[in-house]
This record gives C-alpha cells, sequence and structure tokens, in this order.
C-alpha cells in the first residue's frame, strides 16, 4: 500500500512479484492526510511511505510516520532516497522503537551515483535477518563497494555540494512564485509547479526553448530538476517567455 501521486515503480515491483497493490490519494497539496487514512492500512502487510514524495517533494511527518505505523499490522517502509535535500528528521531515529519499521535509502541522488545502483537499508536486526535470508546473491559488485566507501570518504564536499544545490532549488522556487505559479513546497532537489490548464503545452514550449522537464502524469503539473546555475537561469528565462505569451494569448 502507498499514497499517490508517489515513486511510480512501487506499484511496477509489486505487480512484478504477483504482490496486489493499494493507493491511497494524498489531499490537494500532496500530503497525507490524517485525517482520511483508511481502516484498510490495518489489512495492509506492508506500507510505503516516500518522503521526501517523489514526485511532489513533499514530506511526511515523524509523528504521521508513526500515526501510520500504530494503524498498521505490517512492515512500514519509509523511502528516504531524497533525504539529504531535507532540513527535517530521518525516520532512522525511530527504528530502536517501531520494530516493524525500514528506512531505505539510495546514493543515487546526493552522491551522485545513480550508475552504482546501490541502495540500503536500516531496520531492527530482526528485520535484517530476516531480510538475509531471501536476498539475492551476488547482488553487490566488488567494485560498487569501492566506489561507495569512496563517496563516504568524500562526505563532506559532498554534502557541500548539496547545501549550494538547496540554495539554488530555494532561488528557482521563488522565481517560479514570482511568475504567478504555485510551488509545492520542496525537501528534494526538484520542484513541482503549476497549476496549468494544460501542462503538456507548457512542457512542449519549454522543449522547443531547449529545455527538458518532466511531465510527472499529475494533470496541472511539471516537475523541474535543480541543476547548474546556468541551466536554472536558462530554464527561469524560458519560463518566463512561455508564460508571458501564455497570458498574452489569454489562456
Amino acid at each position: 500500500m502507498g499514497f499517490e501521486p508517489s515513486y511510480s515503480m512501487h506499484p511496477i515491483i509489486a505487480a512484478t512479484t504477483h504482490t496486489n497493490w493499494k493507493s491511497l490519494a494524498r489531499d490537494s497539496r500532496f500530503a497525507i492526510d490524517d485525517a482520511s487514512l483508511s481502516g484498510e492500512i490495518a489489512e495492509a502487510s506492508l506500507v510505503v511511505i516516500c518522503t521526501p514524495n517523489n514526485p511532489t517533494g513533499t514530506t511526511t511527518s515523524l509523528k504521521q510516520i508513526e500515526n501510520i505505523y500504530y494503524q498498521s499490522s505490517g512492515v512500514v517502509i519509509v523511502d528516504e532516497a531524497y533525504i539529504e535535500f531535507s532540513n527535517g528528521p530521518s525516520a532512522v531515529q525511530l527504528v530502536e522503537d517501531f520494530p516493524r519499521l525500514a528506512v531505505v535509502r539510495t546514493m543515487s541522488k546526493a552522491f551522485g551515483l545513480a550508475g552504482v545502483r546501490l541502495g540500503y537499508l536500516v531496520a531492527s536486526p530482526e528485520m535484517i535477518e530476516a531480510i538475509q535470508l531471501v536476498r539475492l546473491p551476488y547482488h553487490l559488485s566488488a567494485l560498487t563497494q569501492v566506489t561507495s566507501i569512496a563517496a563516504l570518504r568524500y562526505n563532506s564536499k559532498l554534502r557541500s555540494n548539496v547545501e549550494k544545490l538547496i540554495s539554488e532549488r530555494n532561488k528557482i522556487a521563488k522565481a517560479i512564485k514570482e511568475l504567478g505559479l504555485v510551488v509545492t513546497p520542496s525537501d528534494a532537489n526538484f520542484i513541482l509547479f503549476g497549476e496549468f490548464k494544460d501542462q503538456s503545452q507548457i512542457w512542449h514550449q519549454l522543449l522547443e526553448r531547449g529545455v527538458l522537464v518532466r511531465d510527472v502524469g499529475i494533470p496541472g503539473w511539471l516537475r523541474v530538476t535543480c541543476g547548474t546555475e546556468d541551466e536554472n537561469r536558462k530554464f527561469l528565462t524560458a519560463l518566463a517567455e512561455v508564460v508571458e505569451q501564455i497570458q498574452g494569448k489569454g489562456n
């Protein structure tokens, strides 16, 4: 079970493993609404919470995670792939007191190692032991291990890069708002913005100007990933041109 819109691979993984998947809708601002939590959570064998959420960038508080945990009877997975871009607390601190909770992370985002396909999990010793029994053999190459260890040695440098990216993200969000558009508060390295009558029209017009953003399938919304200062300037210039053109046509 998960909360949509969220990471599109979760239901796909469920389908490939012949597992039933149930989605609960987030509210109009893409947050998990405690008041609307379904009693079905108690019946789910696994609940996935993506925070910061992909593709919206919104976060779920530790209190909300605890609430979902108490309402569930199965495993609760907290996907923190983008946690390094957030100033909020990590659910890792809950693991010791919540034995059915596991936190999964990746080195693909903040560490820039998407090519090595390395993720890791923080959970209780009992859960780790159970996972060891079913994990695939030879799933982690020596090259992947060496690369990851090297990245950890340069953790402070990578963290400084993350701080620069967060600063750029905030600048982009401010600039988009000044164009009269709506920006979803983001704790990730991307920004969801709208609300457009036809996001596909905006997507195509940005592409015509050499800027590629992501149509994540949410009506009225597009997502832009923060890049270099130069890339971000080009995006904002193109977006301003598109907005001016749309407004000029009265759309």
